[in-house]
């Protein structure tokens, strides 16, 4: 799907000057992506329903052994499917994703690119009564919203994304690992992050959300100078989290060596992705993100 097939036609700048995620999510869903989503997970998981009379043939392990106690009687527990998905946002607000180009035309920032997105998947599981919550993180979880299903939930999200300020350092594998064991039913983790960080860490880190049995999804957000690294003139390159480092490079001589190590960066996070069935999404700044979800959210409906 292209941008010229989106009605709502969300590039970089017209996103740059949009100040509402309502807007933005509401523009995204009912434009077009309303409609192609459906729930991935019916009959993801199961929760108790009732019991009825054992007769010959039922497995014995589904046998209630504690009402057998009390009644001498058996009883099997019967099961319904759990019919709606428990999503979690994890959206990265440490330093590196208040990064701004000075382009032309303006590109978001990629925390900006990333509510972006949490609030268009927000505002569409809601519609189709999925339940989605929301984490913001950088060193530390700095908000944590449970998942509901009801549409009022939306605007907590939406106001929880619209007042996060990205500021300090981040570190994105011990965040992820406490959450793991935070998250006590299995469901779908997006995570909405540069992941910048130890690719080691990173990855033994996606594992342990699957080894809970969760889906994962990895949305990683580049901005396009990290990409192409533009840089021609003597340039000044500020750490964006701590410490405060400045340093005065000549881009022209480190140029190759930053690109290849960049991605290398990707190739290794795309490959321990692949390792552990997690879909990796990659999405540049500079791209209209509704037709880059929406072409995710296509293929991902495909291979189901």
């Amino acid at each position: 799907m292209t941008t010229a097939d989106s009605p709502t036609r969300l590039d970089p700048a017209s996103l740059a000057k949009l100040s509402r995620l309502e807007i933005v999510a509401r523009l995204v869903v009912e434009g077009f992506i309303s409609g192609l989503h459906k729930s991935p997970h019916k009959g993801f998981s199961v929760e108790f329903a009732e019991h009825r009379q054992y007769v010959v043939g039922d497995n014995i392990r589904d046998i209630d052994w504690k009402l057998f106690g009390k009644s001498d009687r058996f009883f099997i527990k019967q099961y319904e499917e759990e019919t709606n998905l428990r999503a979690y946002l994890l959206v990265d607000a440490s330093g590196s994703m208040s990064y701004e180009p000075h382009a032309k035309p303006p590109r978001p920032t990629k925390f900006r690119y990333a509510s972006c997105v949490a609030a268009a998947l927000s505002y569409l599981m809601l519609q189709q009564r999925d339940a989605v919550g929301l984490v913001t993180f950088d060193s530390r979880v700095r908000r944590y919203i449970p998942p509901r299903a009801k549409p009022s939930h939306l605007r907590g999200i939406f106001d929880e994304l619209d007042a996060t300020r990205p500021g300090s350092d981040t570190n994105l594998s011990e965040i992820f690992h406490d959450l793991a064991e935070r998250f006590h039913k299995r469901g779908l983790i997006i995570v909405l992050s540069d992941l910048f960080d130890d690719p080691d860490k990173i990855a033994g880190a996606l594992q342990h959300f699957r080894h809970k049995k969760h889906e994962v999804i990895a949305f990683h957000i580049f901005d396009e100078d990290e990409m192409t690294f533009p840089f021609t003139q003597l340039t000044q390159f500020e750490d964006l989290e701590p410490p405060d480092s400045r340093l005065l490079l000549e881009p022209r001589r480190i140029r190759d060596q930053y690109l290849s190590e960049v991605n290398a960066f990707i190739e290794r996070l795309r490959r321990t992705c692949w390792q552990h069935r997690i879909d990796y999404v990659p999405m540049r700044t500079s791209e209209p993100f509704d037709s880059a979800l929406a072409t995710y959210l296509a293929r991902r409906l495909e291979m189901r």
